[in-house]
């Protein structure tokens, strides 16, 4: 997934409490736009006072560390202040009313003693072993990086010639499963297509799971040059029909499918599910607008958000040398905060601190290199067939936006080998949604609709390659 747009997740990620007689289970629902969130705060005694963790029981994350915690006269006081959170609320009776706060956005939270076992969300569609097909962990080299990285490869038997998919993940760390708030996306999409006699290669990400190598440092260029060594790998495999070898990717994973099938006449077919077409900065930009909007932010908060990120886009685009671009996103940065006193910061954090973070984020080597990438120079260069899926109601990889462009881009190639299609109701993991805001996917039972996983395996089976 992309980085940094789940914006409601990332402030789910820690929570704090302190108290003297509020021992036990405090829940209450964040009501955020058309979506609600139920969060429990599990409060016990320490020796110096109270300890407490939250659980997210709609997405799925149970046990989250809370950091500090006031309980006095009456009021709890709860910060997180690496993610901007603040909540206030006074206790009457058996009830806590206050206010949960993320940077500029204020939710009303009430809390109430909550004896009863968070409800789990079931996921459905996840396989349970054994499975009726073969499967082995390998390991394989990125000789470029010296790294090695750690997956699974299913096949429908253990002897035979199959054809054969590489799965490439979304942005942020992920393991082989694509594993995000309960859901295993590459698992439930391996299973599926291994019954259909299709076999696939899944692995963790560089410095994720048993893969080595660090993940902080990487770009999309480093994830690319990873996949080219699952390519290389199965190209070593007997099992694998060399003639319908291809990539599928998600998210992310849909740039860098379509960049190596450029560079690489090894790439008999690649599927992108809500792969992106824009380049990284229009595309931030929009799906920043799009996820505030289904979370009810005020459209004059919508508009301040995007005149500040256009800036600093812009900054980071039109200065070669980072250390300059640094210095002018810092200089603007203090330039609006003077402008706009009443700019909300988490507690105790100093203006300098505040720009910092917000520096941190914006010049690392990730985010540097996907605001000025381009995907679109790339797949005009795709010779091999390609299958473009997209849910309307995704709010990542906006479906329009992104699936018009590579339409574009794959004529211009000459490419008439190109599918594209947009699903009616889903989101950005394929999941039957009701708004597509970031904050159901862990709400939703259910992994991937069928119909996208029949679609998959259909067009993989027919395709002459």
């Amino acid at each position: 997934m992309i980085k940094g747009l789940i914006a409601l997740i990332a402030l789910l990620t820690g929570m704090v409490v302190h108290a003297q007689d509020i021992e036990g289970k405090w829940a209450g629902t964040l009501e955020v736009g058309a979506s609600k969130l139920r969060v429990v705060f599990n409060i016990s005694k320490s020796a110096t006072g109270y300890t407490s963790t939250m659980d997210s029981p709609d997405q799925g994350v149970n046990g989250i560390p809370v950091t500090k915690t006031i309980f006095e006269n009456s009021t709890l006081t709860l910060s997180i202040t690496n993610a901007g959170i603040e909540y206030s609320g006074e206790l009457k009776g058996k009830e806590i009313t206050g206010e949960f706060k993320q940077a500029v956005r204020t939710f009303p939270l009430t809390l109430n003693q909550d004896s009863e076992e968070p409800k789990r969300n079931t996921r459905p569609q996840e396989p349970i072993p054994p499975y009726p097909y073969h499967t082995e962990e390998v390991v394989f080299e990125n000789k470029k990086a010296g790294i090695r990285l750690t997956g699974t490869l299913s096949l429908p038997n253990k002897e035979g010639n199959f054809p054969a998919v590489i799965l490439i993940s979304g942005s942020g760390p992920q393991n082989r499963d694509e594993e995000i708030l309960g859901h295993k996306p590459f698992l439930v999409l391996a299973d599926y297509l291994t019954k259909k006699g299709i076999a696939v290669l899944r692995y963790d990400d560089r410095g994720v799971g048993a893969s080595t190598g660090d993940f902080k440092t990487a770009t999309t260029f480093d994830f690319a040059d990873d996949a080219a060594a699952a390519l290389a790998y199965l190209q070593t495999r007997k099992e694998i029909n060399q003639k319908k070898l291809g990539l599928l990717g998600h998210s992310e994973g849909g740039i860098i499918a379509p960049l190596l099938a450029s560079r690489s006449k090894d790439v008999d077919f690649v599927i992108m599910l809500a792969g992106t077409a824009l380049r990284g900065d229009r595309l931030l930009l929009l799906q920043q607008e799009l996820i505030a909007k289904a979370m009810g932010v005020p459209e004059t908060e919508i508009a301040t958000s995007k005149e500040v990120n256009s800036s600093l886009f812009a900054i980071l685009l039109n200065n070669e040398k980072e250390e300059l671009a640094k210095e002018k996103a810092r200089t603007y940065l203090k330039d609006f905060m003077s402008k706009n006193a009443s700019l909300q910061k988490p507690a105790g954090m100093s203006d300098e601190a505040f720009i910092n973070t917000q520096l941190a984020q914006l010049f690392n080597p990730w985010m540097l290199n996907f605001l000025k990438y381009d995907p679109a120079p790339a797949l005009k260069k795709v010779k091999c067939p390609v299958l473009a899926l997209n849910g309307d109601k995704d709010l990542q990889v906006p479906a329009d936006a992104n699936l018009a462009v590579i339409e574009q881009q794959l004529k211009a190639a000459g490419n008439k080998k190109g599918s594209i299609k947009k699903y009616p109701g889903l989101n950005h993991l394929f999941q039957e949604a009701t708004t597509g805001s970031p904050s159901e996917y862990g709400s939703i039972e259910q992994t991937i609709a069928p119909v996208v996983l029949q679609d998959i395996a259909e067009w993989i089976l027919s395709r002459s390659f």
